[in-house]
């Protein structure tokens, strides 16, 4: 994966939520940092620091507070077709085959494939993903690593240069989480996509990452950037090795900190 241009720009981005009593939560505070052209970038820290919302600001979903949220120069104004949006919850129709969730995006206005391209499309992720077998089964036949390739295969049939993922893998066993990192990093290789991952994972962000951007509890600022020093491809040996094992516990030590202060913000 090659690094090049900046394509995804946070610029001094501040998010403030009104609340029922009538004040505000500051969520987001002043935070700036850049994604580079087909990097991965992975975002890590205390449960409700605020990852969540700066890869919605990026979807299109919200806007901030303050500052910028800048899509190759321009600010973000809404969703878009460029950007594949990746959920825990797998985000697949239970009423559509196989298939029809692959090609549903591909019949929409902003992504519209004739039949024949259509069909070349969902043949190829079904091969990509292991699905060709189940292509007119249901999603609640198939198992929570399949459904979760379901979802990359949609995500990916509409070609999108980007790729936001929160939590995609959460809630996997911890094996087929590892085959799922294992064929996201062969797409990735295949097809070259800009992804920003949101993990409470540390082994994830670091098996995945070309770097990692670990946030601070709650206002969350930027706590620390880390260059991620392995190249590509990666194999499951490489979480065997000593320096991926130092890296791993750096990661740790810094949100397990992060998560000690935002206790203490609870109490206090």
């Amino acid at each position: 994966m090659s690094i090049a241009a900046a394509r995804i720009t946070f610029d001094k981005v501040s998010v403030r939520f009104d609340t029922p009593a009538g004040g505000y939560m500051h969520v987001v505070d002043d935070v700036s940092y850049q994604i580079h052209d087909r990097e991965f970038v992975s975002v890590i820290g205390p449960s409700g620091c605020g990852k969540t919302t700066m890869m919605n600001i990026v979807a299109g979903f919200m806007k901030p507070s303050s500052g910028t949220v800048m899509l190759d120069g321009k600010p973000i104004s809404g969703p878009g077709s460029d950007r594949g949006v990746i959920f825990q919850e797998y985000g697949v129709f239970p009423w559509l085959s196989v298939k029809d969730n692959i090609a549903f995006g591909l019949n929409l206005r902003a992504n519209r494939a004739s039949p024949k391209e259509r069909e070349e499309i969902c043949q190829r992720y079904m091969r990509l993903m292991g699905l060709e077998d189940f292509a007119d089964a249901w999603p609640r036949m198939l198992s929570g690593g399949m459904r979760q390739r379901l979802a990359l295969a949609r995500a990916y049939a509409v070609k999108p240069q980007f790729l936001l993922m929160d939590e995609p893998f959460g809630a996997l066993d911890a094996q087929t989480r590892t085959a799922m990192q294992d064929l996201l990093l062969e797409v990735l290789s295949a097809e070259g996509k800009t992804v920003m991952l949101i993990t409470h994972s540390v082994e994830e962000a670091v098996y995945l990452s070309n770097r990692i951007i670990v946030m601070t509890a709650r206002p969350t600022r930027i706590r620390e950037i880390i260059d991620v020093p392995f190249p590509y491809p990666r194999t499951a040996d490489l979480h065997e090795r000593k320096e991926f094992g130092e890296l791993r516990a750096h990661v740790r030590h810094l949100v397990m900190q992060e998560y000690a202060q935002q206790s203490k913000q609870k109490q206090s």
